[in-house]
């Protein structure tokens, strides 16, 4: 998605540093330093010439060059000017109105027409700068033909074709500056998205590796701890069910060796018992990490609760959650892989189904728990999904997301079922179906 940075428009009328009120950039301020230089040097050299040529009106000449310097530097100090247009506007007139009396005084006076080119440009919309462009080129046109006797195509080939080269490097500059920020924001922004890429990996990866962990524990760890005790629990009850000791005539050993027998099958029910409760809790020190590996979206709530808010989260489709049945608790693997489904199946349908609506079911039954994510979206062909195209759920278009294989491979890993009804213009139903393990409450 193109950034809203990106998208800005530069108005062409002002050079893009002061339009934009960013810091100048050291090219601009080298061109500012130079037209500055350029105004103050034509103003020094007209005042010059009136005096070393005792002109007549030598005095006025070096009073308007010295107005027109005062009035150029209050400008250029004056930070309203370059913020409101209007005060530019304002600025501009004074300086016309003092280089008018210059060029009334001296012919000198047409050679400052040119930094006020770039001055018009710069601080007028671009056809308002151009019309003032063209007045200042009449009217130094006009001082010229007021001083001199005789006209030459140069008279007005001069003021006409520096208003050119004036108009052209503004509007070159200009272009150029507006592909610099272009470019300058399009480098932040890929800084911005790489650093946030780098972060959603991260997070993604820590959440596979939290994911990963529990399910070894699950299977593993707590299985066995499991096993161990319900083996523990037999030989207790193997213990405790066995022969009667015998008497002492059978034995002929007196009561001694019956009680040695009674004492030893006491202390081996003993230990039996210790070890059953180390099994029992280490068990549940095992379900206790295997809770505290599980997404944090299962961290503060049921599944349905998570299931629920990832409805309401949903972007530019209308989604709702319903439960059906009598909910039990499920073990957190089973837990995992549902959410895990649902939010991949739901994110492909915001990007891909082109749905208004859809809607995720979680309904509990006696051996099994199922999980159905509707939409009316345009449907696909679930054979073509199967080859790598698709839509609605599945993964072709999402950029590396949970499609139908990682999807059907969750449901499977637990020994469950996956479904996909689909057909073009049709919508998408997807239904995932779970068993209920044998040691979940019922």
């Amino acid at each position: 998605m193109e950034s809203a940075r990106t998208t800005r428009r530069f108005r062409p009328s002002r050079p893009a540093p002061a339009a934009t009120g960013r810091a100048l950039t050291p090219v601009s301020r080298v061109l500012r330093l130079c037209l500055h230089a350029l105004l103050f040097g034509l103003l020094a050299l007209a005042a010059g010439r009136a005096v070393t040529d005792s002109a007549p009106g030598a005095g006025w000449v070096v009073t308007a060059c010295a107005l027109l310097a005062v009035l150029y530097v209050a400008g250029v100090r004056a930070p309203v000017v370059h913020r409101s247009p209007g005060a530019g506007a304002l600025w501009l007139a004074g300086l016309g109105a003092a280089w008018a009396g210059l060029l009334v005084v001296s012919p000198d006076g047409l050679w400052i027409a040119f930094p006020l080119y770039f001055l018009e440009l710069h601080l007028l919309r671009l056809r308002w700068g151009v019309t003032a462009v063209a007045l200042t080129a009449c009217a130094a046109i006009g001082g010229f033909l007021g001083h001199s006797s005789t006209v030459t195509p140069g008279a007005f080939l001069g003021p006409l074709i520096g208003g050119a080269v004036a108009v052209a490097t503004v509007l070159g500059y200009q272009a150029l500056y507006r592909e610099s920020e272009r470019r300058r924001e399009l480098i932040e922004e890929l800084i911005t998205t790489r650093a946030e890429l780098a972060a959603a990996e991260r997070d993604a990866g820590i959440l596979a590796e939290r994911e990963r962990l529990a399910r070894e524990i699950h299977d593993t760890l707590a299985q066995g701890l499991s096993s161990i005790q319900l083996l523990l629990r037999a030989a207790e009850r193997s213990l405790g069910d066995g022969p009667p000791p015998a008497g002492p005539a059978e034995d002929g050993g007196g009561g001694r060796g019956a009680g040695g027998e009674a004492g030893g099958r006491a202390a081996a029910l003993g230990h039996i018992a210790r070890a059953r409760e180390a099994a029992q809790d280490n068990l549940a020190e095992a379900r206790r990490f295997v809770r505290a590996l599980s997404p944090p979206d299962l961290e503060h709530g049921s599944l349905a609760a998570a299931l629920e808010r990832l409805c309401v989260g949903a972007p530019g489709v209308r989604a709702r959650f319903s439960l059906s049945g009598s909910p039990t608790e499920l073990p957190t693997p089973y837990e995992v892989a549902l959410l895990r489904i649902a939010q991949s199946a739901l994110a492909n349908v915001v990007r891909h189904a082109g749905a208004g609506r859809a809607e995720i079911t979680l309904t509990f039954m006696d051996a099994s728990v199922t999980l159905d994510i509707v939409d009316d979206g345009r449907g696909f062909d679930p054979a073509a999904g199967r080859s790598g195209g698709g839509d609605g759920t599945t993964g072709g278009g999402d950029g590396g997301g949970f499609g139908l294989p990682a999807m059907r491979s969750r449901a499977e890993t637990l020994g469950g079922t996956f479904t996909v009804e689909s057909a073009p213009g049709q919508g998408t139903a997807v239904a995932v179906t779970l068993p209920l393990p044998v040691e979940a409450p019922r």
